[in-house]
């Protein structure tokens, strides 16, 4: 394909899943498929992105603070840096006609902060209109597999976990719960990738969804 279809207008596509699902492997994946056919691919993740969002990151991941953190201030500092990433990194991405990949984005916070801590979507959302006004992921990866075996790659891993992944089965089951949800409530934008399977097959569903992308004039 010609990179000169895609210049006029930049895309932008998440993947999402709860811990262990093989978001970072598949991210990488991604991101080469993308390049291979001409597209100027940028990279990147939340929390963070930018120094300041990634320093907010850190406050957010960080499991050895005697301070616990408070709900809704969990919930800004994830908005706090969203916000920064958003004017410095993708915003301006797409404004040329890069293909923006970010690991997690606004659905992420449904599921987590949502669904895991049980905060209201109505909260959420407002604050989704606000810091992002009509942005949304043009494609949005879903990585699913069941909760046990995502786990168990997990603590195959054998680093220390952080705040959140040191969160007890009950809090993850909400939060795939919350990511299905989503899905079932736009099967146009989320794509629910099978991932319990092998890399290979795994990643020839990813390689016909983002096809179908390709093919859809921006």
């Amino acid at each position: 394909m010609e990179r000169s279809r895609f210049q006029e207008k930049g895309r932008f596509i998440t993947l999402e899943g709860g811990e262990g699902v093989g978001k970072t492997t598949n991210m990488a994946w991604v991101c080469d498929w993308l390049s291979a056919r001409g597209i100027e691919v940028v990279r990147t993740r939340e929390p963070g992105g930018t120094p300041r969002a990634e320093a907010i990151r850190e406050l957010l991941l960080d499991p050895t603070s005697d301070e616990p953190l408070d709900d809704d201030a969990e919930l800004l500092l994830v908005f706090a840096a969203r916000a920064q990433h958003l004017a410095q990194v993708i915003r301006p991405a797409l404004a040329r006609g890069a293909w923006v990949v970010c690991d997690r984005f606004t659905d992420a916070t449904f599921a987590y902060q949502g669904g895991g801590r049980g905060l209201p979507v109505e909260r959420i959302a407002t604050l989704e209109n606000f810091v992002q006004g009509e942005l949304r992921p043009d494609l949005t990866l879903l990585l699913d597999m069941p909760l046990a075996a995502a786990r168990q790659r997990l603590a195959a891993r054998g680093s220390a976990p952080d705040r959140f992944e040191r969160e007890r089965e009950a809090f993850f089951t909400r939060v795939r719960k919350a990511y299905l949800a989503q899905a079932a409530a736009a099967p146009e934008r989320i794509a629910v990738i099978d991932a319990a399977g092998a890399l290979d097959e795994v990643q020839a569903r990813l390689a016909q969804r983002l096809s179908t992308l390709l093919e859809t004039p921006s």
